[in-house]
């Protein structure tokens, strides 16, 4: 048996660096008290129908959907945003005014696999929801910059842009169409069948051609009102502030539909289609259209498939090594070595306890080659003389101590 193509198992040697990004997303984010929220894999395909865009990919061709027992329509989820936004109006989380989120875990989408890209894929992700003020997306922005570089990453960059309100967008669209519309036939398949169902994707298209006629496109940028444009600029301002270097792409607009005002993205220099490492921005209107209140929002998502692969060249990060190997034989042993587990555990020492019944030649033999410091001894002789054996393994010492002072220097394993 093998696992479904597109989703891979996450092997002990690999976690090492899944718990390293945990625990440092888990210490920057608690810094700026952003809390972790855990949200369900499964949720009603109407929520995303509803929020994500019926024009989309994802919608269209992406989603893993299916009818349960009880003839519900439930899909695994695509992306977090819309299942945040469910659980926020679902538990009233809107009592507090202001939450700041952040999550991790499995996404599911029907796409072709390849390097850095699975049908079940992971993403850690933040969401600022409550406030209006360029502050929140510039603060979504520095986090994920500092988690970037607390985890080694170099060589990206921020590009940035703001793709204004409904209104603004609805009136930059109509130009769009009637501008591509001249090179229709010299657009690619993709670009030709989005013109009318969602004409700002095609901004997006990696077609060298497409990316040609679109050199003299009209900019969104020229359409922003006033409110749209100070907004931008502020962002823009705050993080020159910070020192955070950006370039603005005016064809930036990512690929769902809720988004509003400010997107980013974080982009190796790979030349790769897959260097998006971070992708997020700013959705006023989407709590709102779920039936919650009127609630601003700004957010990210990085995907760790593709951050594993770049920073696993960078970090090298080894399994941690055990204290203590525990080698026994004999059934006097066995039950007297509990008494033993308990006092590691106890003084929190790293133990391998060995089950296998082999000789205490072979026993000693895998203490070494796991790079146990220390490998305690408990066979017939011991238990007959209420001793305990320790071998240093790396100095090939061996001393035997009378019991109960083994059990008050145990700490000593520590070292």
């Amino acid at each position: 048996m093998q696992p479904l193509r597109g989703t891979k198992d996450i092997l002990p040697y690999e976690i090492i660096y899944w718990q390293h990004i945990y625990t440092k997303a888990s210490a920057i984010l608690s810094l700026h008290n952003y809390s972790e929220i855990r949200t369900p894999i499964i949720e009603s395909t109407n929520l995303f129908q509803r929020t994500i865009g019926k024009a989309t990919d994802i919608i269209n061709k992406e989603m893993y959907t299916f009818n349960d027992q009880g003839n519900r329509n439930i899909t695994l989820r695509p992306e977090a945003t819309a299942s945040i936004a469910r659980a926020f109006i679902s538990n009233k989380l809107y009592q507090n005014r202001l939450q700041k989120l952040w999550y991790l875990g499995p996404m599911f989408r029907y796409e072709r696999p390849q390097s850095g890209r699975q049908r079940q894929f992971h993403q850690l992700g933040i969401e600022h929801i409550g406030s209006l003020s360029p502050m929140a997306d510039t603060e979504v922005i520095y986090l994920a910059n500092q988690l970037l570089r607390q985890l080694k990453l170099k060589d990206y960059i921020l590009e940035i842009n703001s793709i204004g309100n409904l209104e603004e967008r609805q009136i930059y669209k109509i130009d769009l169409v009637e501008y591509l519309l001249k090179y229709r036939e010299d657009l690619d398949k993709d670009s030709q069948n989005r013109l009318y169902s969602n004409p700002l994707r095609i901004l997006d298209s990696k077609n060298v051609k497409t990316q040609e006629i679109l050199h003299y496109a009209p900019n969104l940028n020229k359409y922003l009102n006033k409110t749209s444009a100070e907004h931008f600029y502020l962002v823009c301002t705050y993080l020159d502030n910070l020192s955070i270097p950006y370039k603005i792409n005016y064809k930036l607009v990512r690929g769902l539909d809720y988004y509003n005002q400010t997107t980013f993205e974080m982009k190796t220099k790979s030349q790769n289609s897959q260097n998006t490492i971070c992708g997020g921005g700013r959705y006023d209107k989407l709590i709102e259209q779920l039936g919650g209140p009127k609630t601003p929002a700004v957010g990210w998502a990085i995907g760790l498939e593709r951050l594993l692969k770049i920073i696993e060249q960078e970090l090298i990060l080894t399994p941690k090594q055990i204290n203590v190997y525990i080698a026994i034989q004999g059934l006097a042993a066995q039950k007297k070595v509990w008494e033993i587990v308990k006092n590691l555990e106890k003084e929190n020492i790293r133990f391998e306890l060995d089950l296998s019944n082999a000789s205490f030649q072979k026993q000693i033999k895998r203490a070494s080659k796991l790079g146990a410091k220390f490998c305690i001894i408990l066979g017939d002789q011991e238990i007959n003389d209420n001793c305990i054996t320790t071998r240093e393994l790396a100095h090939h010492k061996q001393y035997t101590i009378p019991y109960s002072i083994f059990l008050e220097e145990i700490y000593k394993l520590k070292h």
